[in-house]
């Protein structure tokens, strides 16, 4: 089982950028996808989730209202569009996935992927 993430890169301050997360190995249709980041001397950090319906979508406080999550359940894949991104942003994101939206949530999921580096220059 595996979550592969990209998309990500070098951008400036007020750009925008699209995350991708493909899950290979078993179908994740009925899974919470979320993404986590984590910066350089920070912990990880949830920023956001959707349940495998769509229903809702769950975003931290400081990415409400600049970022969108997304998911295509046939293509096994969630999104993450980023928009008038910050230097606080510039993080390694990582993309995860789990039965629970509270064990997600957590950073307790039984899936990781490998991160992909999001730069954001001033």
């Amino acid at each position: 089982v595996q979550l592969q993430a990209s998309g990500g890169g070098l951008v400036q301050a007020g750009d925008s950028l699209r995350l991708s997360c493909t899950a290979s190995g078993r179908t994740f249709s009925t899974y919470v996808m979320g993404w986590f980041r984590q910066a350089p001397g920070k912990e990880r950090e949830f920023v956001a989730a959707i349940p495998w319906s769509s229903s809702n979508t769950y975003y931290a406080d400081s990415v409400k209202g600049r970022f969108t999550i997304s998911r295509d359940n046939a293509k096994n894949t969630v999104y993450l569009q980023m928009d008038s991104l910050k230097p606080e942003d510039t993080a390694v994101y990582y993309c995860t996935a789990d039965r629970l939206l509270s064990t997600l949530r957590a950073s307790r999921s039984d899936y990781w992927g490998q991160g992909t580096q999001v730069t954001v220059s001033s």
